[in-house]
């Protein structure tokens, strides 16, 4: 299962969904694409955990393997992209990337982004 940035950071907020993403981090093979780690890194610095941030995406290299973006991945999530965006309000490149990844690896996407809702391979928290 890949773990996206949302649910990364609900698991370090360990908000309600962020203790589900751990148990499934304790009981799944999970991973993570290594641009989530540039969401992650923003968010961190959003709120003022500069001094953390290092930390925490070693921990999430810990606790996921982390999948490197490589030209299969780049041109899928291109074409994901441009069909999503005229299909999804808010879709970004990121999510393409990410979805992308999934389908070309045959996992299951954890998210709390509702714009995935329509894929069969996302776990919505």
């Amino acid at each position: 299962m890949i773990i996206d940035s949302w649910s990364w950071i609900e698991h370090l907020k360990e908000t309600e969904k962020g203790k589900k993403v751990k148990e499934i981090l304790l009981r799944e093979k999970c991973y993570t694409c290594n641009i989530s780690l540039a969401e992650i890194t923003e968010w961190g610095f959003k709120n003022n955990m500069e001094d953390k941030v290092e930390n925490i995406k070693n921990n999430i290299k810990i606790a996921s393997t982390i999948i490197e973006m490589n030209d299969e991945i780049v041109n899928l999530a291109g074409e994901i992209n441009f069909k999503r965006k005229n299909k999804v309000k808010n879709w970004g490149l990121m999510d393409s990337f990410i979805l992308a990844t999934a389908n070309l690896k045959n996992l299951k996407i954890l998210t709390g982004y509702k714009h995935f809702m329509d894929l069969p391979n996302a776990v919505i928290l």
